[in-house]
């Protein structure tokens, strides 16, 4: 059971997912992973939405972070996954009904893709949580990414000291412009300020993150 929805077994192949979101309505994420879904995204196929409950595919497999976890030595190459993730997502035109956000753009934007929204299974990386999704630029939602694995608490376990955190958002960061991702962050971090699911420890950090970029 997560904090913002609960899973149930709804037969073979199929799990309902039931939001704990006070009027939330499942349809436009819904929506949203059949777009993603047509175009040939790694996404669960959607068969029904109603109300808080969405009925999906049932995907089989650990996140990416409980990999990490378990083989840290893997941090590069995950890395490496995660920006290859986002740049196929960003392939993807984005429909005129999906609002906007954090400036103009045609790509679909998931807004909180990370470690535990990537589940790794036997066929290959599949995306979740699309609750968050909307329309813009592409180097937003890496740079949203970018904050989340630098910034998040729930991936601050005393052994990333080690250096795995630094080596997976070096290949993650790789792959994009750093000084255009940089010219996202204050309106990523201020996107997340406002957002009820993530913790007030987790905005201090993005806020010293991005006064250490020179970035506010």
């Amino acid at each position: 059971m997560g904090r913002t929805a609960d899973v149930f077994d709804a037969g073979p192949g199929r799990v309902l997912r039931r939001y704990k979101l006070d009027g939330y309505d499942a349809s436009y994420e819904a929506k949203v992973m059949r777009h993603v879904f047509e175009h040939g995204y790694p996404v669960p196929q959607v068969f029904a939405a109603d109300g808080p409950d969405l009925v999906m595919e049932r995907v089989t497999g650990p996140t990416m972070l409980k990999v990490l976890l378990h083989q840290p030595w893997r941090a590069h190459q995950l890395g490496g996954v995660l920006a290859d993730m986002l740049q196929q997502l960003h392939l993807i035109e984005a429909p005129s009904w999906m609002p906007d956000s954090l400036g103009p753009g045609d790509a679909v934007l998931h807004l909180d893709l990370h470690l535990s929204n990537v589940i790794m299974t036997k066929r290959g990386p599949v995306v979740i949580d699309w609750r968050n999704a909307r329309r813009g630029a592409a180097m937003a939602d890496v740079a949203n990414t970018w904050l989340v694995l630098a910034t998040a608490g729930r991936f601050g376990q005393a052994w990333w000291a080690a250096g795995v955190r630094s080596a997976l958002l070096r290949s993650f960061l790789r792959s994009f412009p750093v000084e255009e991702l940089r010219s996202h962050l204050p309106a990523v971090a201020s996107l997340r300020a406002i957002d009820t699911g993530v913790e007030p420890k987790d905005r201090v950090a993005a806020a010293r993150l991005l006064q250490r970029l020179g970035c506010e």
